[in-house]
Order: structure tokens, then sequence, then C-alpha cells
């Protein structure tokens, strides 16, 4: 991970500040490209439940503009295969068949539930894509959730050593009847990276593509940093600081996304405790930088659900990898590498 002039923002990271996360919605707020470049060029849409943005250089603006295009054009083909909404998608025939018989799944599926249950052991089981099971009873926007009957009927379908892969023949199936597998908690990292992957193929160098709150930057920004701006997760509007970053791949958890406050003020949100059926309550949000999205995308979700000083733990036993961490009070906690970082200013 390159991060350029990241000991001084790090520094006003360590001071005493109430509350603050790292936040995609600030990231793209911060990142707003020069469109009447005619080598820039810009793309938004709203796909796999999300905002999507891609922004590309390229010295042939005919270039950078089909590959933006084609960036999109990759997030509907993941959307059809791995949307838990549409009935016709892979997932969701997963879903329906598993449970019953093994189920043919392509090579881009299998690999990505490998890596899913390779995060989960490594993470004790707090990164969980089987959650759904449980999780699909939540209903944000109508302010519902499953009852404790509910819950200890569905508790025991929530463990991701029910996934059982075949490698060699191909299949998927699954070891509870009550298994729902979302892969919304890695899914949206794996379209970044293969965004990037297309990007580069293309022969783009410079770019910087975003899913919700998982982002990868490509390079650096013309001769500078990309510039992550982080604000306060309780006021959106709050900008505390600044991150330049090259190379980078950046996910965000957080609390303030999708939720809704109960009549006693408890914040009932998408991320939840495997263990419990609940939401995770020990952390605000949790920032992970890497070098690629997918495991960012996994490790965030694995922190929020870990608490800080398991989480802090988790990161430090994975060198290329680093995390910012807001708890449930608002303080602040940094890996090592970000506090060597802010130390050596």
């Amino acid at each position: 991970m390159n991060i350029t002039r990241a000991a001084s923002v790090l520094d006003r990271i360590r001071r005493p500040l109430w509350s603050l996360v790292i936040a995609i919605v600030g990231l793209i707020g911060m990142l707003v490209s020069s469109v009447a470049q005619a080598d820039w060029y810009q793309r938004d849409a709203a796909i796999m439940g999300t905002s999507i943005r891609v922004e590309v250089w390229h010295p042939d603006a005919d270039v950078a503009k089909a590959a933006a295009s084609a960036v999109i054009d990759e997030m509907h083909r993941i959307d059809a295969l791995m949307s838990p909404y549409r009935p016709d998608s892979e997932l969701s025939k997963m879903n329906r068949e598993a449970a019953d018989r093994p189920v043919a799944v392509s090579a881009e599926m299998l690999s990505l539930l490998e890596r899913a249950v390779h995060h989960s052991q490594a993470s004790d089981g707090a990164f969980d894509v089987t959650f759904a099971s449980a999780g699909h009873l939540y209903d944000y926007r109508a302010g519902e959730r499953p009852d404790s009957t509910q819950l200890a009927e569905l508790l025991p379908a929530i463990d991701y050593r029910h996934l059982q892969l075949d490698v060699e023949a191909g299949t998927v199936s699954y070891g509870h009847p009550d298994v729902v597998v979302d892969l919304g908690g890695i899914g949206k990292g794996h379209a970044v990276d293969n965004a990037i992957d297309l990007l580069r193929a293309r022969g783009v160098e410079t770019a910087m593509v975003a899913a919700g709150g998982d982002t990868r930057i490509l390079g650096d920004r013309r001769g500078r940093p990309w510039t992550v701006g982080i604000r306060d997760p309780r006021n959106p509007d709050r900008k505390v600081a600044l991150l330049p970053l090259i190379d980078t791949a950046i996910s965000t958890s957080g609390d303030y996304e999708r939720y809704f406050d109960d009549a006693d003020g408890n914040r009932h949100h998408h991320i939840l405790n495997p263990e419990t059926g609940r939401s995770a309550a020990a952390v605000r949000s949790a920032t992970v930088l890497g070098p690629n999205a997918t495991d960012t995308d996994a490790l965030s979700t694995a922190i929020f659900v870990l608490g800080p000083e398991a989480g802090l733990a988790l990161i430090e036993s994975l060198p290329e990898f680093d995390a910012v961490i807001i708890g449930a009070d608002g303080q602040v906690y940094l890996s090592s590498g970000l506090g060597s970082a802010a130390e050596d200013a």
C-alpha cells in the first residue's frame, strides 16, 4: 500500500476527535474529476443496490470512455450473477436448491465462496456469508426485525461450515435446510477488483472505481494522490481529515448506511453478528486499507463484528493491511502501520 503525506494526515487522526470514520460517501464527494478535460471520463450508476462510480484517465478520450462503460457493464454482469434479489441469478438458484442437492456453479462463484470461507476461518466466524439465514428477515426501510423466537429457530443455520464446496466437481451444497447465503460483504469488493483488472487490460493506468463502501484506486491522480475524505459517522457533513492514497483498496463497514432506530433508541443495522443474528454493537465503523478490494471488503465486515481489540489483532496478523476502527464510544483505533506513520511525522 502506497500512502503519501500520510504522516501529517494520520497525526490529525490521532488527536482526540470524539468520532470519525473513513466514509466512501466522503471519498466520492472529494474525488470529483475535472470532466471538462477531454482525457478524463466519469460514469455513475445505481447497480447491486448501491452507487457505482468510475473515473478514468487516458490520453485517448475514446479509450477512457469505452473503458468506463466496460466497467459499468461488468458491474451489471456481476449483479446478474450474485444478486440475492434476482430470482434468475446464480446465487438465488444456489439458495433455492443447494440444501437439497449439490448445485453446479461457475468457477467465479466457487472461487469467491472459497475466499469467503477463508475469511470466516481467519476471523473465527465473525465474517460469515450465511448471516442472511436470519438477515433476510430484517427490513430496514420498514423498520422490521426478527423476534427472539425467529432468531432462535434460524441461528443454527448461520455457520459457514454449512457451505460444502466441491472444487473438483464444481458444486456447492448446504449442510442445513435453512441456510441462505448473501455475498454483500465480499461481492462488491470482488466487482471492484474485476473492474480494475478490466481497466488495466485496456491500457488504463489511472482510475478510481467505487461500489458503495468499497473503492480501489489505480495509480495516482496524474502526479498527485487521490484524496479520501474522513468524516464523522454521526455527522455526514463533517470532514475531519484527508488521506492521500495511491494504488490502494479501501473498504468501510459502518452502522450508518442501512439501519433504523427503534423506539428505545437502539440502532439496528445490516452488519449482523453471526453468533446472535443481531446487529453488531461494538463499533461504529471499520475501515480497512490493502492491496485488493475483495479482501478489504470482507475484513472490514469481520473487524466490525469482532470489535476494536480483536479486530486490531486480526489486522496486525496481516502485514499488507491496515485499519482505522471507530468504537461504539467514538474512540479511534489505528493499526500499527498507520500509527507508525504518524509517529514518524
